[in-house]
């Protein structure tokens, strides 16, 4: 059987040479065209597993595997050429350049024509094109983070990493942001999201990771998570 397209794998690690292990043993994977979720309680290691796939904390043990090639002892930076598209929580937009200069520096890796690409972005984020000549700090939570997620699709990246991507938006906003992360998976990508709004998350989800104290407590379809007791009881209120 094949690996998955992106897979950490048996990741143990934490933040700095002598910081304690924040993730244990944990396996997190993504297939092309797949919506992979990672939810659980705070402090669970959520964040921390998408960051280690990112390249941003030493793993001790484990790898990371991108279609076929072991990019473990990559940089962050590496792995953004590689393919990795990664939309942190927070800061993850420049406020006083314009809707499209903020595309534009998404593109800073390519040397090829990327104007179909942004044709393409704007296709998929309507509002965006409407008010591409505008400051992006001038725009709704919802609107920054479709900004964030367009940005990153502007290296053409082989898969798309989005860390809270919902975080302090409104249920209505949180809804169209979900649309459109579906939309964007519909073209082949794979996407790894790290949500607090689990039940909500798990809705979207082809594939679910329940962490636990930085360790698998349980994985499965979005609909066997969400249908599962225990993870009902635990970390959907019921």
């Amino acid at each position: 059987m094949s690996e998955p397209f992106l897979i950490g794998k048996n990741m143990t690690g934490g933040y700095g040479k002598d910081g304690p292990d924040i993730l244990h043993d944990c396996t997190i994977a993504a297939e092309k065209g797949e919506i992979a979720v990672i939810v659980g309680p705070n402090g669970a290691g959520k964040s921390t597993a998408m960051k280690a796939l990112f390249g941003m904390l030493n793993l001790r043990g484990g790898s990371v595997m991108l279609d076929g090639e072991d990019i473990s002892k990559l940089s962050p930076q590496d792995r953004v050429v590689k393919g990795m598209g990664f939309v942190p929580q927070t800061s993850n937009i420049f406020t006083s350049m314009t809707v499209e200069e903020n595309l534009e520096m998404g593109a800073f890796i390519r040397t090829d024509d990327f104007s179909d690409t942004m044709t393409q972005i704007y296709d998929l984020f309507p509002i965006l094109k409407e008010k591409r000549f505008q400051a992006a700090g001038e725009l709704s939570g919802g609107q920054r983070q479709q900004v964030a997620v367009g940005r990153a699709l502007m290296t053409q990246p082989k898969v798309l990493m989005l860390d809270e991507p919902t975080a302090g938006v409104s249920p209505i906003v949180m809804d169209e942001l979900f649309d459109r992360i579906i939309d964007v998976a519909r073209t082949g990508i794979p996407i790894l999201m790290v949500e607090q709004n689990a039940r909500q998350a798990l809705e979207i989800a082809d594939k679910g990771y329940v962490l636990v104290q930085g360790a698998n407590g349980h994985t499965g379809t979005g609909k066997e998570l969400l249908a599962d007791p225990d993870v009902r009881q635990s970390f959907l209120g019921g």
